[in-house]
């Protein structure tokens, strides 16, 4: 196997991403967009603490065929009205479900917990809706990974978190990819702080080709530098799968659903009471549905691509003034 061309969720033919943030508020709102119009969607959840819009939507004995896009954001609940901004601007696009004369752009959002993290908070306007409006206006096949759009102001147990990205080109030539902002209660390093829990998965040098860690048996997990500088409820990992072979929506939430391996395997520890954790996954039908022995291996190639991305997310972050918690590469001293 080896990564798509870009080794982003946009190596997924008809996806495009887009990025917002604001430095002095230490937040913002990644969206993904659909080229073709709706894709069809679901959604897994495995934490205790999620922050949903229109998520119901999303299972497959419900009406709605596809979303229009989906937003992760920053900002906890605040955060939840970036995907108004996105809907009224595809709105005045013309996108949306149509119900006779009218059309209701889809856009299922999920947030993280980014309020304690030393950002300027005090705003008297939501600033999220904004920030939706100038994700969506920045949709492009190619983006940056790190500290931008919803991963500006993420952390782990013991880094700065960010927004990862990663695919896989398929046996069959399809794509999968994934998308994440990590904000985990969890740890993306082993104890050492010196190599990732997600190494045994690493596609070349894609998140610094450190190795696994060397050191044997079950290691104590250090005590959280998060919880020491900010607080243990702040907290979630959000992401998006996708493909573009073609897939029925109850074939997107198992895939979203074996997904979350790639949140184990890459936090330690994941899921918990006070992680949201959620994975969206989506196809864009560009290409036709996996044959009968590929479809099992989908979720496989879903986590993968989740904890590539996750442990590239802390990789690329980069430092800021005011930041709680360094960087990876602040503390390796690269």
């Amino acid at each position: 196997m080896t990564p798509g061309p870009r080794n982003l969720i946009t190596d997924v033919a008809g996806l495009k991403v887009g990025n917002a943030q604001d430095d002095g508020l230490k937040s913002g709102v990644t969206v993904v967009l659909s080229e073709d119009g709706p894709m069809t969607a679901s959604y897994a959840v495995m934490g205790g603490a999620p922050g949903t819009r229109d998520t119901d939507l999303l299972e497959p004995d419900k009406t709605v065929p596809g979303v229009d896009a989906l937003v992760l954001s920053g900002g906890s609940a605040f955060g939840l009205a970036s995907a108004q901004g996105v809907m009224d601007a595809l709105a005045e696009q013309g996108r949306g479900f149509a119900v006779h004369a009218a059309r209701v752009p889809i856009v299922p959002a999920a947030i993280l917990f980014d309020l304690l993290n030393n950002g300027v908070k005090d705003w008297d306007e939501n600033p999220y809706p904004a920030l939706g409006r100038a994700a969506l206006a920045d949709v492009d096949a190619a983006f940056d990974l790190g500290t931008i759009g919803a991963g500006t102001g993420a952390t782990d147990a013991q880094h700065k978190g960010g927004l990862g990205s990663a695919s896989l080109t398929l046996p069959d030539g399809s794509h999968i990819g994934a998308l994440v902002a990590v904000n985990a209660l969890g740890s993306a390093t082993t104890p050492s702080g010196r190599h990732f829990w997600a190494a045994p998965f690493e596609i070349g040098a894609e998140f610094g080709g450190l190795g696994s860690d060397p050191t044997k048996g079950l290691q104590d997990l250090p005590p959280s530098r998060k919880t020491a500088a900010m607080a243990q409820h702040g907290n979630t990992t959000i992401g998006v799968i996708a493909t573009d072979a073609t897939l029925d929506k109850a074939t997107c939430k198992r895939v979203a659903t074996a997904a979350h391996d790639g949140f184990a395997r890459a936090l330690v520890p994941a899921h918990t009471p006070y992680d949201g954790d959620l994975i969206f996954a989506a196809s864009t039908a560009r290409r036709p549905p996996p044959e009968a022995d590929m479809l099992p291996l989908l979720g496989h190639f879903a986590a993968i691509c989740m904890a590539r991305a996750i442990a590239r997310a802390i990789w690329e972050a980069t430092p800021a003034a005011g930041d709680a918690l360094p960087t990876l590469r602040e503390t390796l001293g690269i």
